[in-house]
C-alpha cells in the first residue's frame, strides 16, 4: 500500500507540481491553508508531511508544533525559499524530520523521502521491540530483569497464595507498596481489598483509631462511627508500611490483635473477629531496632515470618534501562508529551548516578526532564542539577587525584587545575563553569587569563 504525503504550500502551483511528480509512489492530498490540513490529518492516517514554513499569513512552524502534538509518528519535511541555518535548526528542534530550500531539486525530494520511511518504519519497529522487551520483564507492575528482581519474582509466587506473614525491607522509594500489591494481586485473595496504612504519616493519637476503629463520642472529634482498617480489610489484606515507625504502646496493641484474632473499636465493648492476611514493609533496620528495644521482638517475630528485600537501585542498574523507559512512556501520557528517548550523554549521566530516592527519585528525574525540555529527545542539559553535579564530580576523577595530583601544590595551583578541569568537563563553555565554580563569567574569564589557562 502507498504511503500517504500531505503537502502544505499556499502556492496551488508548487501544491499540483509536486503532486504529479509524486503520485505514481505514494498517494498525495494537498492543502493550502492550515485549516484544510489539520482537517485532513483529522480524518486520515498520513505518514509524511511536506510543509511550507511561510503560508501567506502563518507560521509553518506553529504548524509544525500542532501536527506533532496532533501524531508526534508522523515525518515533516519542511520547504521553505528562505533557506537559513536558524530557520532549519528551529524546525528540527520543534520536530522536523529535515529541511529543504525551494525550489525543490525532485531527486533530492525522492531520496528524502525514502530515507523518511525508513525512519518512521525504523522507530515503529524500535517502540514495538521495547514494548516486547518490558512486558518480557514486568511481574505483576514490578519492572526488572536484574538477578535480585528475578529473585523477588520467585519469592512471591510461593508467598502469594499462602497467608504467611511477609517483612518487605528496602530503601525509601525502592517500591515497597508495589510489592505488597503484587503478593495481593497475583494470590488467592486477590478479588478482596488490599488496605495501606503509612503508620509513619498518622499521628499515634489518630494510629489506633485508624487501625481499629472507633465509636461515635469515643474522644473530642467523633462525631460518627468509622470503621477501622482491619475491619474494612476483612478477608482481603492489611499492608502496614513503615511499621517501624510505630509507637511501642501500639506495638503491644497490635501483637495482641494479631494473636487473638480480634479487635475492639475504641469507645466499644464489641470484639470483631478478622480474617486478614497482614504485610508490613520498612525502610529501618528493624532488627536494630529490635537490638535497642525501639521495636517489641515478640512482635517482629509474629510479622517478621518472611522477608523479602528490595535492593536499591544503584545495586541492580541492570534494571535502569527498563525503568527509564516506563517512567518516559507514563509520563509522556500524565504531561502529553511526545519524548522517544534521551541522548548517550544523558543515558550515562543516569546510569552513573548514585540514586539516593531510588526508583521514585528516577521517576521524579525523568518528569523534570520531561517538563523543561521542548524536543522529543532529553539532553544532559533537561536533567536536574544533582544528577550533572555528581556526574561532574565522579566523571574522571578519584581520590587519588587529591592525594597525589594535588598533594603539596600551592592553592593558586590547585585553584588553576580545578578550573581547567572544570572547563574540560563542561567542553569548555564558560558560563557552565562558571556556574558549577560559584563565580561570576567575568571572574572565570579573569582566573583564565591569570593562569594562562588553555583548553
Amino acid at each position: 500500500m502507498k504511503k500517504k504525503v500531505l503537502i502544505i504550500d499556499d502556492e496551488i502551483s508548487i501544491c499540483s507540481t509536486l503532486s504529479f511528480a509524486l503520485k505514481d509512489k505514494y498517494d498525495v492530498r494537498m492543502a493550502i491553508e492550515p485549516y484544510d490540513a489539520i482537517k485532513i490529518l483529522q480524518n486520515e492516517f498520513i505518514n509524511i508531511c511536506l510543509l511550507d514554513l511561510r503560508l501567506g499569513g502563518h507560521d509553518g512552524n506553529e504548524l509544525l508544533i500542532k501536527i506533532k502534538e496532533m501524531d508526534p509518528t508522523i515525518i515533516v519535511i519542511i520547504m521553505t525559499a528562505y533557506a537559513s541555518i536558524d530557520t532549519s535548526v528551529e524546525a528540527i528542534r520543534r520536530g522536523a524530520y529535515t529541511y529543504l530550500a525551494k525550489p525543490l531539486n525532485l531527486g533530492e525530494l525522492f531520496l528524502v523521502l525514502e530515507q523518511a520511511i525508513e525512519y518512521q518504519q525504523l522507530n515503529e519497529k524500535v517502540e514495538y521491540l521495547n514494548k516486547e522487551i518490558e512486558k518480557k520483564y514486568v511481574y505483576n507492575g514490578i519492572i526488572g530483569r536484574s538477578p535480585q528482581m528475578k529473585n523477588i519474582y520467585m519469592m512471591i509466587e510461593k508467598l502469594k497464595n499462602v497467608d504467611t506473614s511477609v517483612m518487605i525491607l528496602g530503601e525509601s522509594g525502592t517500591g515497597k507498596e508495589i510489592i505488597a500489591k503484587a503478593l495481593h494481586y497475583s494470590g488467592k485473595r486477590k478479588n478482596e481489598k488490599f488496605v495501606g496504612v503509612n503508620c509513619a504519616a498518622i499521628p499515634e493519637t489518630l494510629l489506633e483509631g485508624e487501625l481499629f476503629g472507633y465509636k461515635k463520642g469515643a474522644f473530642t472529634g467523633a462525631v460518627a462511627d468509622m470503621k477501622g482498617k482491619f475491619e474494612v480489610a476483612n478477608k482481603g489484606t492489611l499492608f502496614l508500611d513503615e511499621i517501624g515507625d510505630m509507637t511501642l504502646s501500639l506495638q503491644a496493641k497490635l501483637l495482641r490483635v494479631l494473636q487473638e484474632k480480634e479487635f475492639t473499636p475504641l469507645g466499644s465493648n464489641e470484639k470483631r473477629n478478622f480474617d486478614i492476611r497482614v504485610l508490613a514493609a520498612t525502610n529501618k533496620d528493624i532488627t536494630s531496632l529490635v537490638e535497642k528495644g525501639s521495636f517489641r521482638q515478640d512482635l517482629y517475630f509474629r510479622i517478621n515470618v518472611v522477608q523479602i528485600h528490595i535492593p536499591p537501585l544503584r545495586e541492580r542498574k541492570q534494571d535502569l534501562r527498563l525503568l527509564i523507559n516506563h517512567f518516559i512512556g507514563l509520563h509522556n501520557k500524565e504531561l502529553g508529551k511526545h519524548i522517544k528517548g534521551m541522548s548517550k550523554e544523558a543515558q550515562r549521566k543516569l546510569l552513573d548516578y548514585s540514586y539516593p530516592g531510588n526508583v521514585r527519585e528516577l521517576s521524579n528525574i525523568l518528569e523534570y526532564a520531561m517538563v523543561l525540555t521542548d524536543d522529543e529527545t532529553i539532553e544532559a542539559d533537561d536533567l536536574p542539577q544533582e544528577v550533572s553535579y555528581y556526574q561532574k564530580n565522579r566523571v574522571g576523577h578519584s581520590e587519588s587525584v587529591f592525594k597525589e595530583d594535588l598533594l603539596g601544590l600551592s592553592l593558586k595551583k590547585i585553584e588553576a587545575k580545578i578550573i581547567h578541569a572544570t572547563l574540560i568537563n563542561n567542553n569548555g563553555h564558560r558560563q557552565k563553569t562558571a556556574k558549577m565554580l560559584g563565580i561570576s563569567e567575568r571572574g572565570l574569564r579573569n582566573k583564565i587569563k591569570e593562569y594562562d589557562i588553555n583548553i
